[in-house]
């Protein structure tokens, strides 16, 4: 599946690590931002964090940037990466002051609109950003914004003729060393597709990085070729025609800036000058194609990451596949001799098989409430009960629960020939909720839905001539409140409930109960 609007934004800023090139030691860091959600007026992305999460990877990986250097950052608000930002300068500073060259790198995928960057319910102005690392202390920045920048995200695929790149440079900027590139123009929509897991750019630009881009063979792979290699495939995959070519090589100096080092781990794929020339497409067990590149006459290198992939070359009647397991610290030679015929319909690449945008996971929740009974015939009384919770069950934003809880009170009631009499009271409630959530990758998610409760009501007296009393019915109602989320996985919500109680003992009565309280939420969620 395809999907196009205003589309995704992952801030990835990148400051890196010490790395020797062959220029000499740069110190470089990174940041990586990703955000599905873009708020009012966007529709949810599918794979804006993966997208984050892969460029931090192959950074960290092969770009010379030390784990402790690189900041990941998911469903972030906009304070968040603004101080995570202010951080990374700082840093910069200090290596500054100690004589080290510096470079940032800021990579974004994401909703943006109306000249900010969308990051759940809060914005980040462009023209901030873009201020902000020209007047930077590193001697390099360097920025990509894998967004449309569409007003209208219900516009189609990309399809009309408008350039799909920007770039500005030193002499758009009027500051040295800096270079932003954006992967769809003001009224272009970017694009994602299931088949990758990803958006066609930013899995462009990190396959390239892996090794693919490395149009000279050197072993390392340039900022001019990386993006050579992003555009010219990101148009190819994503049927968009621009009208004229982007400035591509308007990056002067700048081009020659080196991303990634292939040899940085020793480890991934060598395709070696005998194997066939032509496309390869690297696949990973969940049939996610995670790699590809285009082999010429000489050897081609890919410095994946450990693991088990099949490789697949498609031929004119026919596939050839096979299957390589990289190891810790190895380059494996590929044996084109080792592939096999394979026909069209047995195709490995399954994607994500997301027909939506959302992916369901468990949450468990312990909470606490009191319940206020409409009517005499009940008390009111505190609950501490439990919850298990399907998120995105049928469709994005729709969750499915099921919930128990316990409460219990003392009282005193006029019952009659003995007067005052002493009683305690329990309750144990089953049920079950379906709601819609907004904004759910944001801090504050609002919901709304139904729930049906199962209750039991006990009352026992402690004047033993007063038999017990017991009731049982089911209970139709509403539910709605608010999550907030304070960390990835943790949340607090604030819920109300209101449900209609049938009361046919001694006389059919109409009743009901509201419940108010609060709730521990734990995600179970990449």
């Amino acid at each position: 599946m395809i999907t196009s609007c205003c589309h995704r934004a992952v801030l990835l800023t990148l400051l890196w690590s010490t790395f020797t090139f062959a220029e000499g030691p740069v110190h470089r860091f990174g940041l990586f931002l990703g955000q599905n959600e873009g708020g009012e007026g966007t529709r949810p992305l599918l794979y804006a964090r993966e997208d984050a999460r892969r460029l931090h990877e192959v950074f960290v990986r092969l770009g010379g940037v030390k784990p402790e250097d690189a900041m990941l950052l998911l469903d972030e608000p906009a304070e968040d990466v603004t101080t995570a930002l202010g951080e990374l300068e700082r840093r910069v500073r200090d290596a500054k002051a100690r004589g080290e060259v510096t470079s940032l790198l800021v990579y974004f995928s994401g909703h943006a609109r109306d000249g900010s960057l969308r990051l759940g319910t809060t914005k980040l102005p462009l023209e901030a950003l873009k201020t902000r690392l020209a007047t930077g202390l590193a001697d390099t920045r360097l920025a990509f914004l894998d967004t449309c920048r569409s007003g209208d995200f219900l516009k189609d695929k990309g399809v009309r003729r408008a350039p799909v790149f920007e770039v500005e440079t030193d002499a758009t900027r009027q500051a040295k060393g800096l270079v932003i590139v954006t992967a769809a123009a003001t009224d272009e929509g970017a694009q994602e597709s299931d088949l990758i897991a990803g958006s066609y750019f930013s899995y462009y630009l990190a396959t390239g990085l892996l090794g693919s881009a490395d149009a000279q063979g050197d072993g390392r792979v340039t900022l001019g070729e990386a993006f050579a290699w992003a555009y010219e495939r990101t148009l190819a995959s994503a049927a968009v025609a621009p009208l004229e070519p982007p400035p591509l090589f308007d990056l002067q100096a700048n081009a020659d800036v080196p991303l990634t080092d292939l040899a940085a781990r020793g480890e991934g794929l060598r395709i070696p000058s005998s194997a066939p020339t032509g496309p390869y497409f690297v696949i990973d067990p969940r049939g996610v194609v995670v790699a590809e590149t285009v082999k010429g006459e000489g050897d081609r290198l890919l410095a994946l990451p450990p693991g088990a992939y099949v490789l697949k070359r498609r031929l004119a009647d026919h596939l050839r596949l096979g299957r390589v397991e990289i190891a810790d610290g190895q380059f494996l030679t590929l044996d084109e001799g080792s592939f096999q015929n394979a026909k069209f319909t047995d195709d490995p690449v399954r994607g994500t098989g997301v027909s939506s945008s959302f992916s369901r996971h468990w949450s468990l929740a312990v909470s606490g409430q009191y319940q206020v009974a409409f009517g005499d015939a009940f008390p009111s009384a505190p609950l501490l009960g439990g919850e298990a919770t399907l998120h995105n069950v049928f469709f994005r934003g729709f969750s499915l629960s099921i919930d128990g809880s316990y409460g219990w009170m003392s009282g005193s009631l006029q019952a009659p020939l003995v007067g005052a009499a002493a009683y305690n009271y329990t309750l144990v409630t089953f049920g079950g909720s379906l709601w819609h959530e907004w904004f759910q990758d944001g801090r504050f998610v609002p919901f709304v839905g139904v729930h049906v409760g199962f209750d039991i009501f006990t009352r026992t007296f402690t004047d033993s001539a007063i038999a017990q009393q017991g009731f049982s019915t089911f209970t139709p109602g509403v539910v709605g409140g608010l999550k907030v989320r304070i960390s990835k996985s943790i949340s607090v919500i604030a819920r109300a409930r209101v449900h209609y109680l049938l009361f046919n003992v001694d006389e059919t009565r109409s009743l009901g109960n509201a419940d108010f309280g609060a709730l521990l939420d734990y995600e179970f969620k990449d």
